[in-house]
């Protein structure tokens, strides 16, 4: 969720920011310009000022009668171009010089100048020019009429380069630049805190959930920080879970006190099936069928009350040796498939693993019995152990009958059994019984095909962490033949 949250709140801080930026920057240049077209306007009204009383007029050429005020004008142009670099001149009707400077500059035909001599022909200053940008070597030209007598007879140019004025816009462009980003990395900072403040509960609770869903039923979620629905959130989640691991408390001790309190009416109700065989002739099929319900109802029972101290039980966990056990455990079991004509193999590498040894041996004895029991006369059995990553396996594989694809998904429910196997002894209570043994302790059951291209064979992959699933320090992920 964060990947997806904390992009669209920098996007979204990130666009407000560049609308913001944008008009900012635009405004600044502008206002560049403008600063410089009006001190323009200031200098060309000063000029007009000096030129309105020059009367000297060219006669049939450029030389003119010497007078004090056009000499006094022509020497405020000469320095006014000295000092600042900008061209400027007073120009007749016709566009001969009254003074200019740069004495060689002259009246273009074409071009801003002319456009703007023009306009000040008509008796009111010349438009403001276009904007300049950074990048543009652009001149602004700003022109001035010289009115005498209500009538127009010079006009005032000035032709200003512009890259001090672009130089100041680039650089106020570049300090707004370095206020976004730094606007932007103060956003994403923000962007991060608000994130992990409002997906900190959401994460813990997933956590939790997780413990939950894996057999840790007294986790928690701590309901401190988030925003305060979050908090009622968490709240809620504890009630509830307070209230199904109460109904699992329940239902376990039912089951319990039920296969307990069962069991003795069961052991004297044999007892009489017993004393009531002595009666009857010993080849009575009826007193050996009783017989034979009556000692899988006890199996029954006693599965019950494995299955429910297991669901209770807290796993005593150890960093093991599991090649060692399993190895141990198919010696045990050798004899027994050996009685059926099964030969059972074991590949036990020496591999560390975190489990309780009593689980992890008892879920090993269900598994290889399972697998003993349905694997016809003649084939063979294989234990295999590995440990790679942050989990290590025993996969268990027999030539057995197998089971198809939907009976696969249902395998290891409890008193589930495939109707092909009714006859063989069992209260379909064995794989649930190690499932739950496996789960206290973090381990896990899987099932598959031994065989996937032939009907027969099942796959028993009983899995267990490398690493101590309470989180404690501990030397999982070594493998003793290392």
């Amino acid at each position: 969720m964060r990947t997806r949250l904390l992009p669209l709140l920098i996007v979204l801080m990130a666009a407000v920011l560049l609308a913001l930026g944008f008009p900012l920057a635009v405004s600044m240049a502008a206002g560049e310009q403008q600063k410089v077209v009006v001190d323009r306007i200031d200098d060309t009204a000063r000029f007009a000022a000096l030129a309105q009383f020059v009367t000297d007029r060219p006669t049939g050429s450029r030389q003119t009668v010497p007078d004090e005020r056009l000499e006094t004008l022509s020497r405020e142009l000469a320095s006014y171009y000295k000092v600042y670099g900008i061209r400027a001149g007073v120009f007749y009707r016709s566009g001969t010089p009254m003074a200019n400077a740069p004495s060689d500059w002259s009246l273009p035909h074409v071009g801003e100048v002319r456009e703007a001599f023009g306009e000040a022909l008509l008796s009111r200053r010349s438009h403001d020019p276009a904007q300049v940008w950074p990048w543009q070597r652009h001149r602004l030209v700003v022109a001035s009429p010289v009115i005498r007598d209500g009538d127009v007879v010079a006009v005032v140019l000035t032709d200003s380069p512009t890259g001090q004025m672009r130089a100041r816009t680039l650089h106020g462009w570049l300090v707004i630049g370095a206020g976004e980003i730094v606007a932007v990395l103060v956003a994403v900072g923000a962007a991060l805190r608000l994130t992990g403040w409002v997906l900190r509960p959401v994460r813990v609770l997933d956590a939790t959930t997780h413990d939950i869903a894996t057999g840790r039923l007294k986790s928690r979620v701590a309901a401190a920080g988030g925003p305060p629905e979050l908090r009622r959130l968490a709240r809620s989640f504890n009630e509830m879970a307070d209230n199904v691991e109460d109904v699992l408390e329940q239902q376990r001790a039912f089951v319990a006190d039920a296969s307990h309190q069962l069991r003795n009416p069961l052991s004297a109700l044999l007892l009489r099936i017993e004393l009531l065989a002595l009666e009857l002739p010993e080849d009575n099929e009826e007193i050996a069928s009783v017989r034979t319900e009556g000692k899988r109802l006890a199996q029954v029972l006693d599965d019950l009350l494995d299955l429910a101290l297991a669901e209770h039980a807290e796993a005593d966990l150890q960093l093991i040796d599991i090649g060692e056990l399993t190895e141990e455990r198919v010696a045990a079991w050798a004899p027994a498939a050996g009685a059926k004509g099964v030969r059972l193999t074991g590949d036990c590498p020496a591999t560390t693993a975190w489990a309780d040894p009593v689980a992890l041996s008892s879920a090993l004895d269900a598994v290889i019995d399972n697998a003993v029991k349905f694997t016809p006369g003649g084939e063979r059995v294989d234990v295999t152990v590995s440990g790679a990553g942050d989990a290590s396996k025993v996969v268990v594989a027999d030539n057995g009958p197998g089971l198809t694809d939907d009976e696969l998904a249902r395998v290891g429910d409890r008193f589930w059994r495939s109707g092909r196997h009714q006859n063989i002894k069992g209260s379909g209570l064995g794989l649930s019984i190690t499932r739950a043994l496996l789960a206290a302790g973090g381990g896990s059951l899987s099932y598959a095909h031994h065989h996937p291209r032939e009907p027969r064979g099942l796959k028993v992959t009983v899995t267990v962490p490398r690493t101590d699933p309470r989180g404690r320090h501990g030397d999982g992920g070594t493998d003793l033949t290392a």
